[in-house]
């Protein structure tokens, strides 16, 4: 008896897997299927100062000081905590002509006038800690573009961060299209509804705890945008802007997982200054 309970568990417990994987199936491309829409606030009734409570123990707290973990338990703890990250897909170009395409989610704009963004490369451990071909490339020419990822182009730009020998052309090894710039020798991806030309302000170097160049972050200052006019809308004001329920695009969070957006609210600015609806209007 106690056999033929644990063959009906087995079979029950069987069953009950590949209902959840089919059902996981037929729900999967219904997911896919959602488009971004604005939502309501998660606090609509919020008024300053009211206390929010986080839905974890807040006197209850891991401590990790980067100084004294090693750098293999640091990482995981680092990409997964700094989220969501936007990924720039920096395509750059050797002095001899090479073309190199690779995602990086060290990355965002650090300011718009002048409009200055920013990617954080970390040495390869490929290539016993040398640089890698992206840093270097930009270091000989001083130009590069970069890329917005969307939801429709990401498993192809995923694939272009492999540890490819260097002179591999990304975009043949990914079937991405490389389009002329304008500005810049390094050329676009078509596919991407956001490009942009860059070129090198500035280099910063920093080391490990051993004194070993370990990371660079890289300063570009944006000099010309191209937007897709599929995913162009106005602003309250009329200013061009992004639409992201058209851009659809993708993040990057802890390990190999991704996220695209899926829901988006609005929160008011608070009127501390006094000014305006029209005012606050026409600087958005």
């Amino acid at each position: 008896m106690p056999d033929e309970r644990l063959q009906i568990v087995a079979a029950f417990a069987a069953g009950a897997a590949a209902a959840a994987g089919l059902g996981l199936l037929l729900v999967q491309p219904r997911l896919r299927q959602r488009q971004a829409v604005y939502v309501q606030r998660p606090h609509p009734g919020w008024a300053p100062p009211q206390k929010q409570q986080p839905p974890h123990d807040p006197d209850n707290m891991h401590e990790v000081d980067p100084s004294v973990v090693e750098k293999v338990v640091l990482y995981p703890l680092v990409i997964s905590a700094i989220v969501p990250r936007p990924i720039g897909f920096a395509a750059t170009i050797s002095r001899d002509g090479c073309v190199n395409l690779s995602p990086y989610s060290y990355f965002n704009v650090m300011g718009h006038n002048p409009c200055i963004v920013a990617m954080g490369i970390s040495r390869s451990p490929g290539r016993g800690g040398g640089k890698k071909d992206t840093l270097q490339n930009i270091e000989e020419t001083k130009e590069f573009t970069l890329n917005m990822i969307s939801d429709w182009f990401v498993e192809a730009a995923n694939h272009t961060c492999g540890d490819f020998e260097r002179g591999v052309d990304e975009f043949q090894q990914s079937g991405l299209t490389p389009v002329p710039s304008k500005l810049v020798k390094p050329p676009r991806v078509r596919e991407s509804a956001v490009q942009m030309e860059c070129k090198l302000r500035q280099v910063i170097e920093f080391k490990d705890r051993d004194g070993k160049p370990s990371n660079s972050v890289v300063l570009g200052e944006v000099v010309l945008f191209h937007i897709a006019d599929g995913v162009a809308g106005r602003s309250p004001s009329g200013k061009l802007v992004v639409d992201p329920t058209k851009l659809q695009p993708v993040c990057r969070l802890g390990g190999v997982t991704y996220g695209r957006v899926t829901e988006l609210y609005d929160i008011p600015r608070p009127n501390i200054s006094g000014a305006n609806a029209a005012e606050a209007a026409a600087r958005r």
